[in-house]
């Protein structure tokens, strides 16, 4: 698949090498333009390339956001992921912790920067070290790490977790964008906690 990133840090870039390694093709960028990640795209492999934010929205069939949710200029245009499957990596971190979005959740009030997006909340709960070298490939899917999705859309969570598996994590579903979103947020009793998928089950059925 083409994978449009928005945001090189630690996440985005640690993302695009997972999904370069599974065979998928990623277009990474950041607010700085594409010039500032030619060093990283040429380190990732000839599966990567540095395009533009609304560049990489446009070029992706899946498009990841990695970047601050606190600014929201850092999104892509609405009409470029129109339609597409976002996945959102963010957390409602503001500079002095965490904002308090009462009933909504984070991944909620993306929905709402992007109308028409098919957003699916997920790589928002494991450390970028863990993510980048606890990957199972082979073996039994219950024994590999989770990591975690939210959404709406049956069929757009059905794609994300295709993709987790190909990285060699255990998708496991939290639920809804609102319920699920909520029990993915940080200081939940599964943020930040690598766990097995079946561990990861229990955890979620207490």
């Amino acid at each position: 698949m083409k994978i449009g990133i928005i945001g090189a840090g630690n996440i985005g870039e640690t993302v695009a090498r997972l999904l370069t390694q599974a065979g998928h093709v990623v277009a990474l960028s950041n607010s700085r333009g594409p010039e500032t990640l030619a060093d990283v795209v040429t380190e990732i492999g000839p599966g990567a390339q540095a395009l533009s934010v609304e560049e990489a929205a446009t070029f992706g069939e899946v498009v990841l956001l990695a970047v601050p949710w606190r600014s929201p200029e850092a999104l892509p245009p609405a009409e470029a992921v129109q339609g597409k499957i976002v996945i959102d990596a963010m957390n409602q971190y503001g500079p002095d912790g965490i904002i308090d979005l009462g009933n909504s959740t984070a991944s909620e009030e993306t929905a709402k920067r992007l109308p028409g997006a098919r957003l699916v909340k997920a790589f928002n709960t494991m450390h970028f070290k863990t993510l980048a070298t606890g990957g199972l490939l082979g073996g039994p899917s219950d024994q590999r790490l989770a990591l975690f999705l939210a959404g709406d859309d049956e069929e757009a969570k059905t794609i994300v977790a295709k993709l987790m598996d190909e990285i060699g994590f255990a998708a496991v579903d939290t639920g809804s964008l609102r319920d699920g979103g909520k029990r993915q947020e940080p200081e939940s009793p599964i943020y930040n906690k690598p766990m097995t998928a079946e561990e990861a089950r229990k955890a979620l059925s207490t």
